[in-house]
């Protein structure tokens, strides 16, 4: 249930010589390295308590909703574009990749979300299997959908809003790797000749250019991405 601080992963943004330990993210939606447990985001990140024990009865009493539903588990894990949302402030959160960190940006209330397609399966009777990055599985009739294109869902009822195909000229997110938190334009997408390679996608923003693992990229875009790149230039 408890990780050692100084081997927590750095997007949790926690002072590391402070105390020894710190709350370990239950299983759930995210992998540990890319996620954040609830109760941490709430005490550390977003800075609404300065306890672990404000914060945990904060959650406890229903008062957090993450993607639309309450979390009352302070160790839930909060991660890649999950929305938080708090109804008694009137106020809704959405995490984005930044740097080595999990960016963690205040937008307009709304109810949908980005996901990436991660894995597909071929059901019976005509049906599509899609696992999306957060683990949520969505079931369609319609073959259109690749691994790596992204979703645009309403939540909490999972309806397809629209899809981003992976291929140039549309906008993408690096959500891992040394480029973390770039956002531009996919300029080309190499795909890998040998068994031994891996396709790889070139993104531009102004000028520019990075070169990324095509594993690394979700395409797309959302509001409250202009937000995460005003900070980038002001830091």
């Amino acid at each position: 249930m408890y990780l050692k601080r100084y081997s927590a992963p750095q997007q949790w943004k926690i002072p590391k010589k402070a105390y020894t330990w710190v709350s370990r993210a239950a299983p759930g939606p995210h992998p540990l390295k890319t996620s954040i447990p609830l109760q941490i985001l709430v005490r550390d990140v977003l800075k609404f308590t300065d306890t672990s024990k404000e914060a945990q009865k904060i959650i406890k009493s229903g008062k957090i909703l993450v993607d639309k539903k309450e979390r009352k588990d302070p160790r839930y894990p909060v991660g890649l574009m999950d929305l938080i949302d708090i109804p008694s402030l009137k106020k809704t959160y959405r995490v984005f990749p930044d740097k080595k960190i999990l960016s963690v940006n205040e937008v307009k209330e709304e109810s949908t979300k980005l996901c990436r397609i991660n894995g597909k399966k071929t059901l019976k009777k005509g049906l599509f299997q899609l696992t999306l990055h957060d683990g949520r599985n969505i079931l369609t009739n319609e073959n259109l959908y690749k691994l790596g294109d992204s979703l645009l869902i309403n939540l909490p009822d999972q309806k397809i809003l629209k899809h981003f195909q992976l291929k140039a000229g549309e906008s993408a997110f690096v959500i891992s790797g040394k480029n973390v938190g770039f956002y531009g334009v996919i300029k080309d997408i190499k795909e890998r000749k040998y068994m031994r390679e891996s396709s790889k996608v070139v993104l531009e923003k102004e000028k520019t250019k990075i070169e990324t693992l095509k594993d690394y990229v979700l395409v797309g875009s959302l509001e409250g991405v202009e937000k995460t790149e005003k900070k980038k230039k002001n830091e």
